[in-house]
């Protein structure tokens, strides 16, 4: 049976008599349930020995309030407990000092996905800057990542950090929040008092999950767009679809497990695929649809698209390769409609940056778009250029795998 570190916190009374005395803050989102479903705010309030004294909420909130992408969202105090809470995604990105002040230690119970856009491990990160700055006592309590251990794409390149890409770790890293917290730590030489309360009898390479524990674990949207396991295995390559002219389906039920747009034929485009690179397919299986977002891109108009689809009988874990299969899709487009403006421009100014492309600041530089838009450029260079950097990662992260 696994325990997460939330569970581990409300039934193992010594880790709670640590915090005897202290003034605890939690940082959560909608996602952050035990394992009976309760808020860990509720739950940790409920055993009456911890003094929670404040509560801090990632982009999309404490326990959700925003549904589209790069909203804000305000600070307010607690109608049932009178305690601040703070908001890490609206006037501030970082904790400020007079947050700091409300708590001695902070616990960080955030489900994330596994991918380096992913906001919550920037929060983490900005966390941990600010306590080593402060004093204050940072604890993960840990959880899956649903994305398992498998590494892909490139390492952020100096120079094109931001609040979707913090540190210098490939797209899709295969850590889980408590593992990357100490990468942080040792990366960036900060002296923070840091502790991970470890998830008993997690598993990353067990089927059926592969990193989730789909058998014993409700899924619980971490953000509004997160919807399901698929979902958070195809994120890794459908969230360029953001820095894309391409719907990514926000404005429909299944968002970031397709694409699609009502001026391509996505049956031609992924006969290309197939054709270009039939291995960056393997291990999911790819199905045409049509879709009419409700709201986002391409609103009220039919999209041709593809589904994909990385669960059941279909998936191997070992073979799935969301990033390159996103990669080839955008290849393929460029291959069939040579003048088609895959890109979203500098006027969209992605999660706060300027006279930058989005597609960039998703990848952490211009790599992958150079690629797509070089006309002799093909899958196998892409693999070459992409390579070293996973293979770096593979041996760095190595001693911080704790699972």
């Amino acid at each position: 049976m696994i325990k997460f570190g939330i569970d581990r916190l409300l039934s193992e009374p010594e880790l709670r008599r640590e915090l005897a005395g202290k003034r605890v803050a939690l940082v959560a989102h909608p996602a952050s349930v035990t394992v009976g479903l309760q808020h860990s705010l509720d739950a940790l309030i409920a055993t009456g020995d911890v003094n929670v004294s404040a509560a801090f909420g990632p982009q999309h909130g404490l326990k959700g309030d925003k549904q589209d992408n790069m909203v804000e969202s305000p600070d307010y105090t607690d109608p049932a407990y009178n305690i601040p809470v703070f908001s890490l995604y609206g006037e501030v990105r970082r904790p400020t000092g007079q947050m700091m002040s409300t708590f001695d230690v902070v616990l960080v119970d955030l489900q994330d996905l596994g991918c380096r856009i992913y906001t919550f491990i920037t929060t983490l990160l900005y966390i941990l800057e600010e306590a080593a700055r402060h004093g204050k006592t940072v604890w993960v309590l840990d959880r899956p990542n649903p994305a398992g251990r498998p590494i892909e794409g490139f390492t952020l390149q100096a120079g094109w950090e931001s609040f979707v890409g913090a540190a210098p770790i490939p797209m899709r890293h295969g850590l889980t929040l408590g593992e990357l917290g100490q990468w942080f730590i040792d990366h960036y030489k900060l002296d923070v008092d840091y502790r991970v309360i470890e998830m008993h009898g997690y598993h990353p390479d067990d089927a059926p999950g592969f990193g989730w524990p789909s058998e014993e674990r409700v899924w619980i949207n971490p953000s509004p767009n997160a919807a399901n396991l698929n979902m958070a295995r195809a994120y890794a390559g459908t969230v360029m679809l953001e820095g894309a002219t391409l719907s990514e389906g926000r404005g429909t039920t299944r968002p970031l497990e397709l694409f699609g747009a009502p001026d391509i034929d996505a049956c031609l485009i992924m006969a290309e695929m197939d054709r270009l690179a039939p291995k960056w397919l393997r291990g999911c299986i790819m199905r045409e649809i049509w879709f009419e977002p409700t709201f986002h891109k391409h609103v009220g108009q039919m999209c041709h698209g593809v589904h994909i689809h990385a669960e059941g009988g279909f998936y191997s874990h070992q073979l799935f390769q969301p990033w390159r299969l996103q990669a080839l899709a955008f290849k393929a487009i460029r291959r069939l409609y040579p003048d088609y403006p895959i890109w979203r421009g500098t006027d969209f100014k992605y999660e706060y940056t300027d006279d930058v492309l989005a597609i960039d600041v998703i990848n952490g530089g211009p790599g992958l778009r150079q690629w797509v838009d070089e006309a002799a450029a093909m899958p196998s260079d892409l693999d070459v250029m992409v390579k070293a950097d996973e293979d770096n990662w593979g041996e760095e992260r190595q001693r911080y795998l704790l699972y």
